[in-house]
């Protein structure tokens, strides 16, 4: 073969297939780019470790994946766009690509958001501040839902999907996905009514007298809350229930109630008005029971075998367990008092009264 052959065929190779270099240069810029991209993302996350803006933080943690995943999609792109490959193929990579980086924003913009909800909490945790939890997953949960809803919108008419026919593909066919998600739409507009009304925060202590619901809220979501049990087992419950029911939430009681009632026997009739006096000049020293409420002390009360007077007054904590230790010194405190007048606590007995004259074992009672 002679010289000019050999000339001519390296021509058409190199025509022919200058592409492979030219795809293989785009992908070694792809590669390179990634590598300086992640020193320089990891210089900035030390920079931004380094500071108290919460912002910056929420950024940084968000954009890392989603700014490499750009550019290796950018770069196949180009790629794509060298290879000869046929009409038919070669048309769907410019929608294809739109979709991608449609795809990327929207995966960003969800990490965003989320990064930010958890470093307001966090940030709120570590000063002690004050946090109502179910209106910031609220938010956050509506504006995933805007961003996605936004997102798929963009991703159809990039596609050559007419948004417009979908929208209204969407108002016929609304009537019958309502009829069909019927408990559904009911249980989305009750979490709605939740997160607006705000009866109940995660964390609290809830219960209905009207179902047997009671315990502590675990999760509130659109379509069902969750409420842990003081067993520990989860009871799952519909939102939509919660728009029917009478709801109590303890957790947002200012005072706790102590309401006891003390019998004492009828012999210590005499000796009721100064216990009664003392026990509450004892309430209104102790340093539980809060003075600016009501607090009553009274005797109310001839019962069947004993002599009753009532306790009312309201506890400074609304704590469970502190309550029950009030209650308890309280308690002692009045029986305290109660034994040091010389009196008894009532209980149920009987008195049997024995006529003159009556034999008990074959001899005659004679009367004391």
């Amino acid at each position: 073969m002679k010289l000019a052959d050999l000339k001519q065929l390296y021509g058409e190779l190199h025509a022919e297939y200058d592409w492979i270099m030219e795809v293989f240069l785009v992908v070694l810029a792809v590669v390179t780019l990634n590598f300086v991209l992640r020193i320089v993302l990891h210089y900035l996350g030390r920079r931004v470790d380094a500071t108290d803006n919460l912002w910056d933080d929420a950024i940084y943690a968000a954009i890392n994946l989603p700014l490499r995943a750009l550019v290796w999609l950018l770069g196949l792109a180009i790629a794509a766009d060298l290879t000869p490959f046929e009409e038919a193929i070669s048309s769907m990579v410019p929608p294809v690509r739109t979709a991608g980086v449609v795809i990327i924003i929207v995966w960003f913009l969800m990490r965003l958001i989320t990064q930010v909800k958890d470093k307001i909490v966090l940030r709120k945790a570590e000063l002690g501040e004050p946090l109502d939890r179910t209106t910031v997953d609220a938010i956050a949960k509506l504006l995933r839902a805007s961003v996605l809803i936004t997102g798929a919108l963009v991703l159809l008419q990039s596609l050559g999907i007419s948004v417009s026919g979908v929208l209204a593909f969407g108002g016929v066919g609304g009537l019958a996905v309502g009829l069909a998600a019927r408990d559904m739409l009911a249980n989305f507009f009750g979490g709605l009514t939740v997160y607006l009304d705000r009866p109940f925060s995660v964390g609290d202590w809830v219960r209905s007298p009207d179902k047997e619901i009671e315990g502590t809220v675990e999760q509130i979501g659109w379509r069902r809350t969750v409420i842990r049990r003081f067993d520990k087992r989860p009871v799952y419950v519909p939102n939509a229930i919660f728009t029917n029911i009478a709801l109590e939430n303890p957790s947002r009681m200012t005072h706790r109630r102590l309401n006891e009632r003390i019998g004492l026997r009828y012999d210590d009739l005499a000796k009721v008005p100064p216990i009664v006096s003392e026990v509450k000049q004892m309430l209104q020293n102790h340093e539980g029971i809060d003075q600016e409420q009501t607090l009553m002390v009274n005797f109310d009360q001839f019962n069947a075998h004993s002599l009753d007077f009532f306790i009312y007054c309201l506890t400074v904590t609304r704590d469970w367990a502190t309550f029950h230790e009030v209650k308890q010194d309280i308690l002692l405190k009045t029986a305290e008092i109660v034994d040091r007048h010389g009196a008894e606590m009532a209980f149920p007995t009987t008195t049997v009264h024995i006529p003159e004259g009556l034999m008990l074992n074959g001899q005659q009672e004679s009367p004391a």
